[in-house]
């Protein structure tokens, strides 16, 4: 080892972040651990007074600085309110400028740690521009979110305090953004213990370290997502490389919503709620134990952050079904004709319908949207699509089809080619298996359904909006049926929006103004 990677390491062990920093626990995630044959922590830098592991590296940076000193960055997340807060309990002023677009939640978490926020610019490079040439002319201090040695210093600290809680270990998994993260707990685990592999971990839509690995420099992404906005960054620091190029040994890239699955797991061991990209190491070690055959091994993932919107969680929640691969989504034709979603349930072989979705648009086919639940992951899949085609069904798998994820499903059917003699109703019945399958086998079977809406949502009770075409003649029998069927319902047929969205419009002349 160079003595620049050993001046890292003493600065790393002589660190003392105590007096503001919180030594966080490491969680034993047993039942992942019993799913993946390994033994699992989980390093928790969401127990942060910032929720956060962005406070070791700021308030090392700043903890250097002379007494009342300006401190001025450009964040629109962790980074800010790490700032904020180490200014505030070492006397310093900290200026944080945040791009115009930032969410009112970040704005006012940075104010309640003492920081004063400047909005500027729609997006994060005008923002960082406008903080360094503020910097500039006010004579502070800028402290970069990554590439700088003393933030990356302090960010190693989590490394320190992980290998003394942890005297076995196998591998670590570390979220990479910037790479600050990365570089300084790499540089520290690598000097110590040598034989620990060190993996970082990247989302797809934004792997700037995987790409300025191969090619060999630090090199701009055209764009990035903004799903782990923690990690959105489009060029990994320069610095940071250097030190990741030593001693990291590997890089995995994750989806979306396999980040949503890892967010789910570590509520289901913990019940902490971590941002995207605060489980975005855990869901890169699930998929890096899928791609090997080792068992039995030690290894731990770092929890970074837990800063997120509550308006985000019904996203997550919608997702992580998919990035565990417990519920494939499919597009399929079917006929048009009584009883036919019946015959489709029975395809399935007894597998949960956890969505449904069908409007009536006229002809011999209609195409359906489903959501369909599985136990048995990927395999499992594949043999439902075998059972498909025997059947002779025409569909396609949209569980992977991001178009269809965020707005197809939401969008299927709309207004009838034709008017419909037809009645609305929400029903409620208790969510169990086979539930589904009596309804239709009550209902469906002897009137044309029109439109349908299903999904399940692990809640006691399921909830199904159905429309049924009716002739005057049926609806005494209908009524019959219905309280035979014995579940909750209320019509909708004269609701407001049934009739602005989903009723076939009538001709100009026939319609009535009430």
């Amino acid at each position: 080892m160079v003595a620049k990677e050993l001046d890292y390491f003493r600065a790393v062990v002589q660190a003392n972040v105590s007096p503001l920093v919180r030594e966080t626990e490491v969680s034993e995630l047993s039942g992942l651990s019993a799913r993946l044959g390994h033994q699992i922590w989980l390093k928790r830098e969401d127990q942060q007074p910032v929720y956060s592991f962005k406070l070791r590296g700021a308030f090392n940076k700043l903890s250097k600085l002379p007494a009342n000193s300006l401190v001025v960055t450009a964040s629109a997340g962790n980074h800010a309110q790490g700032v904020a807060l180490s200014a505030a309990h070492l006397g310093h002023r900290a200026v944080i400028v945040m791009p115009v677009t930032t969410p009112e939640i970040k704005v006012n978490a940075v104010r309640s740690q003492g920081g004063e926020v400047v909005l500027h610019g729609h997006h994060f490079d005008a923002a960082q521009e406008y903080a360094q040439s503020l910097c500039k002319s006010e004579g502070g201090v800028f402290v970069p979110p990554f590439d700088d040695k003393d933030v990356i210093i302090g960010q190693g600290t989590v490394a320190r305090e992980l290998m003394q809680q942890l005297h076995q270990l196998d591998a670590v998994f570390i979220p990479v953004g910037g790479g600050g993260l990365l570089a300084g707990m790499a540089v520290y685990i690598k000097s110590l213990r040598p034989e620990i592999r060190v993996i970082g971990v990247e989302a797809q839509e934004s792997a700037c370290l995987k790409a300025a690995m191969e090619a060999g420099h630090p090199v701009e992404l055209e764009r990035v997502g903004s799903f782990a906005d923690g990690v959105a960054v489009k060029r990994i620091g320069s610095e940071t490389f250097r030190l990741a190029e030593q001693f990291c040994d590997e890089v995995v890239t994750v989806s979306a919503d396999e980040i949503c699955a890892a967010v789910q797991d570590i509520f289901v061991e913990t019940r902490a709620i971590a941002e995207p990209s605060g489980a975005l190491a855990t869901a890169g070690l699930k998929k890096w134990c899928e791609d090997n055959n080792e068992q039995g091994l030690t290894l731990a993932s770092v929890l970074s952050g837990a800063n997120l919107n509550f308006d985000r969680l019904r996203y997550i929640a919608e997702r992580t079904a998919l990035g565990a691969r417990s519920e494939a989504l499919l597009g399929v034709t079917i006929e048009e004709s009584k009883g036919s979603f019946k015959r489709f349930c029975h395809a399935l072989s007894g597998r949960a319908i956890t969505e449904f979705n069908y409007r009536y648009a006229g002809g011999e086919t209609a195409q359906i949207f489903a959501g369909v639940g599985l136990r048995g992951g990927e395999q499992e899949l594949q043999e439902l699509k075998a059972s498909l085609s025997e059947a002779n069904y025409q569909f396609t798998d949209l569980s992977d089809n991001e178009l269809a994820k965020l707005h197809i499903r939401y969008m299927v059917g709309g207004k009838p080619p034709v008017a419909l003699s037809e009645r609305l109703f929400r029903f409620e019945f208790p969510e169990y298996p086979g539930a589904l399958a009596r309804f239709l086998e009550t209902l469906g079977s002897n009137w044309n359904i029109t439109l349908f809406h299903y999904r399940n949502h692990g809640a006691a009770q399921g909830n199904v909006l159905a429309a049924f075409e009716l002739s005057a003649q049926d609806r005494a029998r209908f009524d019959e049926h219905l309280q035979r069927l014995g579940y909750q319902y209320q019509e909708e047929t004269d609701n407001p929006c049934f009739k602005q969205y989903l009723q076939h419009d009538m001709p100009q002349a026939d319609r009535r103004v009430s």
